[in-house]
C-alpha cells in the first residue's frame, strides 16, 4: 500500500516521546523495537549504552496518518537537530517507484543513503532534496 508517513528522529527520547502522543491522541504504540532486536551490522555494532535505545517505533494518530520514530545515535555520529528531526517517509509498492523518487528527490541535493536492501527486510534509502528536505524511501515486499 502507498502511504506518505511522517519520520521523526530523538536522541534518545522517542520511547518518551510516543508516551506522551499516545495519551495525548487516544492510541497505542503499535510498534517499538530496540537497536538490541536486530543482529549487528557489520563493524559499526550498537555499543551497549545504545543498545536499549528504540530503533523503530510506530504510533497512529489521526485520520490514519502514521508517526514513526526512531533515537539517533551518538556513537555513529548522530545528532538530532532542527533540520533532521523530522523527514517524509514515502511508502511505495515497488522497487522501481522507489528508485525513481529516490532519484528525483536526490537531484541536487545533499547527505543520504542511497536505496538498498535493509537487514529488516526493506528496500530502504533517505536523501536531503535541494530544499533542505529529508524524504525516506520504503519498500517492503509483502509477505
Amino acid at each position: 500500500m502507498t502511504r506518505v508517513n511522517t519520520y521523526l528522529n530523538f536522541q534518545g527520547q522517542t520511547e518518551e516521546a510516543f508516551t506522551f502522543y499516545a495519551k495525548t491522541f487516544g492510541t497505542e504504540i503499535t510498534v517499538l523495537s530496540r537497536y538490541s532486536d536486530v543482529p549487528a551490522m557489520g563493524p559499526g555494532a550498537v555499543p551497549a549504552d545504545e543498545k536499549d535505545l528504540v530503533m523503530h517505533a510506530e504510533l497512529p494518530i489521526l485520520a490514519g496518518h502514521l508517526l514513526m520514530a526512531t533515537d539517533m545515535l551518538r556513537s555513529m555520529g548522530h545528532e538530532t537537530r532542527v533540520g533532521n528531526n523530522t523527514t517524509l517517509c514515502l511508502d511505495v509498492d515497488d522497487k522501481e517507484e522507489a528508485d525513481r523518487l529516490y532519484g528525483a528527490l536526490s537531484e541536487g541535493g545533499s547527505e543520504g543513503s542511497p536505496m538498498a536492501d535493509m537487514p529488516w527486510g526493506a528496500y530502504w534509502g533517505v536523501t536531503l532534496d535541494r530544499y533542505g528536505i529529508r524524504w525516506m524511501i520504503n519498500h517492503t515486499t509483502a509477505s
